[in-house]
């Protein structure tokens, strides 16, 4: 399995790149895929996505039920395996194929996953760690003032803390507005905020007021499952903050309306 920051890929080859685009994103929020891409593009990399490819099988796997999740992943790992490198921009998705499915199979197959797990990675980790993305002769991307929640998974799964924020100084020459708590869970946890709703509930209440504390405009994120719970807790509250993937900020993509905005 990939240990994050110890990959580099040479600066001479080009780099042959599958995107997991996640089911999330396929079918609430495609412009993460889009701006993935063209992320990947400006740091030098051959983007190919899987046309066949369907659910990493996390949300069975959750639940306890591995009979379901084990053919998802081992459809995944046919689609994926040929690549140089899987970037999946979602760190619970990501932390799923690296981590969990070495873990569900058996045999061959957890072979198989070993190998794909060695050369899968969330996508702020490879943009700046394996692939070493620089704004070139780009402009820095003028963004409002933005805050970050470092989701459960890949904080605590794949290590997933500076990479974001190198970033974003990187690309768009701004800083973090820190939120109080920020490693705190948001509170979807995938089915716990449908078991335990009022749990949930306090604890995203908890995460946007922390948020709307720092003053920022715009609340940024890894994984879509998290935003998706702050921005429908932002709405009904009826407040102003915008709730974007990191990926959309990175890549300029400002004018697709906010998660929970918008048609």
């Amino acid at each position: 399995m990939n240990t994050p920051q110890t990959e580099q890929a040479s600066p001479s080859r080009t780099l042959r790149v599958s995107l997991f685009v996640t089911c999330l994103a396929d079918l609430f929020r495609p412009s993460v895929a889009f701006a993935s891409i063209k992320l990947l593009e400006q740091a030098g990399c051959e983007v190919n996505v899987p046309l066949q490819q369907t659910c990493c099988g996390q949300p069975a796997y959750n639940t306890g039920d591995f009979e379901s999740s084990a053919p998802l992943a081992k459809q995944l790992i046919q689609q994926f395996e040929a690549a140089d490198y899987v970037v999946v921009p979602s760190g619970s998705c990501a932390g799923m194929i690296c981590h969990h499915y070495p873990r569900l199979l058996e045999g061959e197959w957890r072979e198989r996953a070993l190998r794909l797990a060695a050369k899968t990675f969330e996508l702020t980790i490879f943009l700046n760690d394996v692939a070493r993305i620089r704004r070139g002769e780009r402009e820095a991307i003028a963004l409002p003032s933005v805050t970050y929640h470092d989701s459960c998974a890949g904080l605590r799964e794949l290590g997933i803390k500076g990479q974001p924020r190198a970033l974003l100084k990187e690309l768009c020459d701004t800083s973090i507005s820190e939120l109080q708590q920020t490693e705190v869970c948001c509170g979807f946890g995938g089915t716990f905020c449908a078991k335990m709703p009022e749990i949930s509930g306090k604890m995203v209440g908890d995460k946007l007021a922390n948020a709307l504390a720092t003053g920022a405009q715009v609340l940024a994120g890894g994984d879509l499952g998290c935003l998706l719970n702050i921005a429908g807790r932002a709405k009904r509250n009826g407040e102003s903050i915008e709730v974007r993937h990191i990926a959309e900020l990175l890549a300029g993509d400002l004018d697709t309306p906010a998660i929970g905005q918008g048609q």
